[in-house]
């Protein structure tokens, strides 16, 4: 993770060296100090800060007119003012002007890694909600959301009711068919839009670490807890808290998301206090919730908290008719990513990819389009742009990964040869086998005289044969 920058504005040279001494050494950051107003404008103009904590009352140039001076650079810049004892009414005017916090003269050290982790949160989720914002799109098909199928279109009926409303909602499908995009939609289009949106991976943090991440902690909660933590439910209070894959989620801590859920509030790890939160909870599963209910790995009494409004996701393989619109999406995507033009994709290649199973679904299709665009260096995807693994599918219906090994200008020869190839949809793999098989018949099976004649070598034939072989047992 990149290390985030930090400039220290103060005239006084032992609070800059105690400031720089702990955001540095103990909290790993990249700190840079300035002597005054002056000389932190010119070390803003080389480089960007993430953080800028300097004090209000300065020679030259005030902590009051740097802020402004900076908010006018880059107003992404999270700056946090120093004032002494009695002049809060100056700390005041500078959140006023768009200061994010104040630290009051004298202070401790912890106050400071309180009060900086506290920005750091609150740059994190500004820089989420505004990456995302800016992801979201046309209304009509709700970002990345793409698809005109009957399943598609009910979907998205169902977004545009329930974004409505702050009902609970539980989205359940296999892994690839798009349940975040549906989760942001269905924030970005609610009455809590402009409130924050937070996401945390139930499977990718063990239970001790999913509890902190989720409630927060308290300094000294456990080994670690150095300074006071907030959790994503207060950082998502009147926005919404995005739960990924909650069937993961250890049974100890369902009990606490339940008390969440039907009361409204929780207490940080190792604190005492009652926090109240609003949030609204939209939570994902690849899983069948109902079946982990019934085998007692999920609690039925939270199951039915979180399913108040179930959205269940087709696979990609349900509305294949999808697969078009989906293709020329990502084509689009992928050409701007990488400055190409490619304006088609070849009938066989298409039957190729309506015909294939797509067990990683809308997911797996979007990264063969990019990996194709990639390998593509003219205007067109073809077969060998693909790359598919054929065990998974359930028909021998794309390239074996022994055909990459046949020249291209052989696999058009091969073209040639198959009868009623223009008015016939084929696949790559049946024009070679329809070829290899039209050579050897031709050549009364001598393979040494069919290899000469298709333009590769016997051991590539033999490799061909048995493939085909394979295929049908």
């Amino acid at each position: 993770m990149k290390k985030k920058n930090i400039l220290i504005v103060d005239d006084d040279p032992i609070m800059r060296k105690s400031l720089e001494k702990a955001l540095y050494l103990q909290k790993g950051y990249t700190v840079v100090t300035a002597v005054d107003g002056r000389d932190a404008m010119s070390k803003i103009n080389q480089k960007f800060f993430d953080l800028v904590i300097t004090d209000m009352k300065m020679p030259g140039i005030g902590g009051l007119e740097l802020l402004l001076k900076l908010k006018d650079l880059h107003a992404e810049t999270t700056v946090i003012v120093m004032t002494a004892y009695g002049t809060v009414n100056t700390a005041v005017t500078a959140m006023k002007n768009g200061a994010y916090d104040y630290l009051m003269k004298p202070f401790s050290v912890d106050e400071v890694e309180v009060v900086v982790q506290r920005a750091m949160e609150h740059r994190k989720v500004l820089s989420e909600n505004r990456y995302l914002r800016e992801e979201i799109g046309a209304e009509y098909n709700f970002g990345n959301i793409v698809g005109k199928s009957t399943q598609m279109q009910y979907i998205y009926d169902l977004i545009k009711k329930v974004s409505l409303s702050d009902a609970t909602v539980l989205i359940q499908g296999e892994s690839g068919t798009g349940k975040e995009l549906v989760a942001r939609a269905l924030h970005y289009n609610s009455l809590r839009k402009n409130g924050p949106f937070i996401k945390v991976n139930c499977a990718a943090l063990a239970s001790s670490l999913l509890e902190s991440e989720l409630f927060g902690h308290e300094k000294g909660a456990f080994t670690n807890a150095y300074a006071k933590r907030l959790g994503r439910f207060e950082l998502a209070d009147k926005g919404t808290l995005f739960l990924d894959e909650i069937s993961e989620m250890e049974n100890s801590l369902q009990s606490k998301l339940l008390r969440v859920l039907q009361e409204g509030e929780f207490d940080r790890v190792g604190g005492s206090a009652t926090i109240k939160t609003d949030v609204r909870i939209i939570a994902t599963t690849n899983r069948n919730l109902s079946k982990e209910v019934s085998n007692h790995k999920f609690r039925e009494d939270l199951y039915y908290r979180l399913n108040v409004i179930p959205i269940v996701l087709p696979s990609l393989r349900q509305r294949k008719e999808d697969i078009l619109l989906l293709a020329e999406h990502f084509l689009d995507k992928y050409n701007r990513k990488n400055g190409k033009k490619i304006s088609s994709i070849s009938r066989e290649t298409l039957d190729c990819m309506f015909n294939y199973n797509w067990p990683g679904n809308v997911r797996e299709l979007e990264n063969t389009l990019e990996r194709a665009v990639v390998l593509s260096s003219g205007n067109e995807i073809l077969m060998e742009h693909l790359l598919f693994a054929p065990a998974e599918s359930k028909q021998p219906f794309c390239v074996p990964q022994e055909s990459f090994a046949l020249p291209v200008n052989r696999i058009k020869n091969m073209r040639e040869t198959v009868k009623n190839a223009d008015s016939t949809v084929f696949s790559l793999y049946e024009i070679e086998k329809k070829a290899i098989f039209s050579a050897l018949h031709k050549c009364n099976h001598n393979k040494t005289k069919a290899a000469q004649l298709l333009g590769i070598t016997v051991r590539t034939l033999r490799n061909k044969l048995k493939t085909f072989s394979q295929c049908i047992a």
